[in-house]
């Protein structure tokens, strides 16, 4: 699970990366519409979660949406016998 995500909100990108299968790292912020950088990271330095809403508090729907989404990959929903999706 040590693969690389891309989360959308409010016109920034976040690229982020899943480390040691528990762990979020985040690589880069750019901008959606013309791919400038807000931010990036050096490996040896990328900030986790918890870090990258210290730095930049003023993305936290950005930051939140990244939570939601490894959640959702880290525990997947249960299906259930109607069709739907139910969370453990």
């Amino acid at each position: 699970m040590d693969d690389v995500r891309h989360t959308e909100v409010d016109g920034v990108r976040v690229t982020w990366r899943f480390v040691r299968h528990h762990l979020i790292a985040i690589v880069a912020v750019d901008n959606t519409c013309d791919a400038s950088p807000v931010v990036s990271f050096s490996p040896e330095n990328y900030p986790d979660l918890a870090g990258a809403r210290e730095l930049l508090p003023e993305l936290a729907r950005l930051w939140d949406a990244v939570r939601r989404e490894f959640w959702a990959k880290l525990i997947p929903p249960l299906p259930m016998a109607n069709g739907q999706q139910a969370w453990a």
